[in-house]
């Protein structure tokens, strides 16, 4: 639909959300994707989505089983971590204490803004108006910010332990508050301000989440986006791939260092058992890699579709923002398999505490580079994970 310039009235900013649906009923044959959204919805709705039809069915359908499989998945994984790693007095350390949590996070957000989901896409709409609009994107922002900070947190207190070596400055249980404090702190900022006037947060473009409005057209809404993009995900993103950089050079340098003792000593190796057949750096350079990966992949696809509709990149589609969410808020379930299972200590008292769920021997506790490289510190100071 073009107007007098020949420009699309959709991409008009003075062209009301009312306007539009009328014209996208009347041109669409009653079909548009904002028809079944209610009233009090509709002026949150960018008129960019007027111009689509209505998904089909199956989509909410899957859209809802994939979120409410995902809840479940994370709400018991991360709801185990915080109960093993609390109730078991040899993992209360300062430095599993970031562990609990990136857990506590990760368990609320699946918590908090999975059954709002199912049931909008039951529905097929948002179906909570604008106030638990407000909450429900504030909530996202808020804990998918703590997750990503508190991942780098634990990424840099790794580097402190395997880099620094005796030269750092052991995490101890203040200092881990008082970074929680900050994590926790820094991202109510972030995620309060479209509240309070700085951008705002509207339905996605399927109607069945809230999120920040990236398809605005003014400076103040694209500064936001901006600023929190590089705050809260370029910046942790750097300082974690930076950690895991000279963590990985560290270690190879001390297995080098190791493997040269070892031939002065005219032995084959100084490690004993499964240890002895299996090279340690390459160990913690698979895992940095997937811890890399895993970040990347959760949290990139939602800030292409914010760049893309800020930028007016390409044309999203309301099919589109389904999944970018959906990866952002997958992270939740895998967190606690990297963070936590692959921690030896975490395996042994869930092999204690839940038998039939044990994911490792009672005899396995072989180091685990994943839970900060126990064996790269054990002539120096203990490793903190």
């Amino acid at each position: 639909m073009l107007n007098s310039a020949g420009t699309s009235l959709f991409s008009d900013p003075t062209f009301s959300p009312w306007a539009a649906r009328r014209i996208g009923s009347a041109t669409l044959g009653n079909l548009s994707v904002v028809d079944k959204a209610l009233p009090e919805m509709l002026p949150l709705i960018d008129p960019h989505w007027y111009q689509y039809p209505p998904l089909n069915p199956l989509w909410h359908g899957i859209q809802g089983f994939v979120i409410a499989t995902l809840a479940c998945i994370a709400t018991t994984g991360n709801g185990m971590v915080i109960y093993i790693f609390s109730t078991t007095k040899s993992l209360r350390t300062p430095s599993n204490l970031l562990v609990i949590n990136l857990a506590f996070s990760d368990f609320s957000m699946m918590f908090t803004m999975a059954p709002p989901m199912v049931w909008n896409c039951y529905n097929q709409t948002w179906m909570f108006g604008p106030f638990f609009c407000n909450i429900y994107a504030m909530c996202g922002s808020l804990f998918g910010c703590v997750s990503i900070w508190t991942m780098t947190v634990i990424a840099w207190d790794r580097y402190n332990v395997i880099v620094k070596g005796l030269s750092g400055k052991p995490l101890t249980m203040k200092g881990a508050v008082w970074q929680l404090f900050w994590v926790w702190a820094s991202s109510l900022v972030w995620t309060v301000a479209p509240v309070v006037g700085w951008s705002r947060y509207v339905p996605e473009g399927n109607l069945t989440a809230c999120g920040t409005d990236y398809l605005a057209t003014d400076w103040i809404t694209h500064s936001y986006i901006i600023t929190y993009t590089i705050f809260c995900y370029f910046l942790p993103l750097g300082v974690i791939v930076y950690a895991y950089w000279y963590i990985v050079q560290a270690v190879a340098a001390h297995e080098k260092a190791m493997r040269e003792q070892a031939k002065k000593m005219n032995v084959a190796t100084l490690r004993s058992g499964d240890q002895a057949n299996t090279s340690v750096e390459m160990k913690l350079a698979k895992v940095a890699l997937v811890t890399i990966s895993l970040w990347f992949m959760a949290w990139t696809p939602y800030l292409v579709t914010n760049c893309v509709g800020m930028w007016k990149l390409a044309s999203l589609n309301p099919l589109a923002t389904i999944w970018s969410s959906l990866f952002a808020k997958a992270n939740a379930v895998y967190n606690p398999i990297v963070y936590a299972i692959s921690h030896p200590k975490y395996k042994q008292a869930l092999y204690k505490k839940f038998p039939a769920l044990s994911c490792a021997s009672k005899g396995d506790d072989s180091g685990s580079m994943a839970s900060g490289a126990t064996n790269v510190e054990s002539e120096g100071k203990p490793a903190s994970a």
